[in-house]
């Protein structure tokens, strides 16, 4: 499966170090293109420069390690799409140009039904994949929730209870079933 994966997923680093490690996995293939991750890092701008530089170096990692999930623009195919958001538009244009199965975003309403059938397309929230993905493969999937929890609890110097986390992160489905 190729899942397009939206800015609001890609930062935090909570919730995108989980869905990059399942896809080191193997479980999934993660896509996206130049403006998402222009957008991630833009996103960090209010939390201040050293905030930024992380996410650029966080982005230059990405694109080393998955040389092949970066779409190029497509103006003419972003143009010919709808959405009820044009600014939007973009990553819909990277899921058809990649021929990705889903847009993984917590926008889901900016993503609606009927303008992603037309092009074979689904928009999930990142709790439903990886609900989706912890159904058939429960022991890899956890285990990548354990080592992001480790990491966390490590660079912050405290502990993080998983269910906890896992709900600020947005996974509250997979917070009940795991924590």
């Amino acid at each position: 499966m190729k899942a397009v994966l939206d800015a609001c997923v890609l930062y935090p680093s909570v919730l995108r170090e989980i869905l990059i490690g399942v896809a080191e996995q193997g479980l999934y293939t993660p896509l996206w293109s130049a403006r998402i991750l222009g957008e991630w890092q833009h996103a960090t701008l209010k939390l201040g420069p050293e905030a930024t530089t992380i996410a650029s170096g966080e982005i230059a990692t990405l694109r080393a390690t998955w040389p092949k999930a970066e779409i190029p623009p497509d103006a003419a195919l972003e143009a010919r799409l709808w959405l009820p958001d044009p600014a939007d538009a973009h990553v819909l244009a990277t899921a058809v140009a990649g021929a990705a199965d889903v847009i993984v975003t917590l926008n889901l309403r900016d993503f609606p039904r009927r303008a992603l059938a037309p092009e074979r397309l689904q928009a999930q929230s990142p709790d439903d994949m990886l609900m989706a993905l912890w159904l058939d493969s429960p022991a890899q999937v956890e285990q990548v929730i354990r080592d992001v929890q480790a990491r966390t609890e490590t660079l912050s110097g405290r502990a993080h209870p998983l269910r906890p986390l896992l709900k600020r992160t947005r996974l509250p489905r997979l917070a009940k079933t795991l924590g």
